[in-house]
């Protein structure tokens, strides 16, 4: 009969120390939740006991770096915010917040060039929804082992690659001339084209959405 009183009291005891640790971590926890549009970024602590400000000021910072950031996910910024919460003692419960949604997470760029004209010009600035849910005929933004980040139109899926295609048809003709001596100019005529290209699906970062 004893034996069976101090296993009960032990049951109780065992329930009532987890109980403790999952309170203690609950009061612990801060809720981040980061509202961006992509151009603007803005991050929000809840806290019951309130938050050290430097902590807010370090999750602001690596928010507004990880959503420019091309390689950037949901995911990784989570493990930032996390990482940092937990540098105070603290645990972390992440929400992104954008005009696509909740934990849609996008990403702002500029145009360079003209081989999306008419479409988009050069310069201009765009927001890109960072997804691999896109369709042909989307305007995506991807990444090129030679000329880092383009916007193209998808034209062609396939298993592991796409085709990408500027709207721009037009070629160029330009000339190049070089000074021989003598008064002799030796010149060279050169055909731009827009850039068509595949690239591997990973590649794509996401959708245009804002331009």
């Amino acid at each position: 009969m004893k034996s069976r009183t101090w296993l009960i009291i032990g049951i109780i005891l065992i329930g009532i120390v987890a109980g403790s640790a999952f309170l203690v971590q609950s009061l612990n926890n801060v809720s981040v939740t980061i509202d961006t549009n992509g151009t603007n970024t803005t991050v929000h602590t809840f806290y019951i006991f309130g938050t050290p400000p430097q902590m807010t000021v370090e999750m602001q910072g690596k928010a507004e770096e990880q959503i420019i950031e091309p390689n950037s996910t949901v995911e990784s910024i989570d493990n930032d915010i996390k990482a940092i919460a937990k540098k105070y003692n603290y645990t972390a419960t992440v929400t992104i917040k954008s005009q696509f949604g909740t934990n849609q997470l996008p990403m702002p760029a500029t145009v360079n060039g003209t081989s999306m004209v008419p479409t988009l010009q050069n310069g201009q600035s765009i927001v890109v929804l960072k997804t691999s849910d896109y369709k042909v005929d989307d305007i995506v933004v991807a990444i090129h082992p030679d000329y880092g980040l383009i916007v193209k139109r998808l034209k062609v899926i396939e298993p592991d690659r796409v085709y990408l295609m500027s709207d721009n048809h037009n070629i160029e003709y330009y000339t190049v001339q070089k000074d021989l001596g003598n008064g002799l100019i030796e010149t060279d005529t050169y055909k731009k084209t827009p850039l068509n290209t595949w690239l591997p699906r990973q590649n794509i970062i996401g959708v245009v959405k804002v331009y």
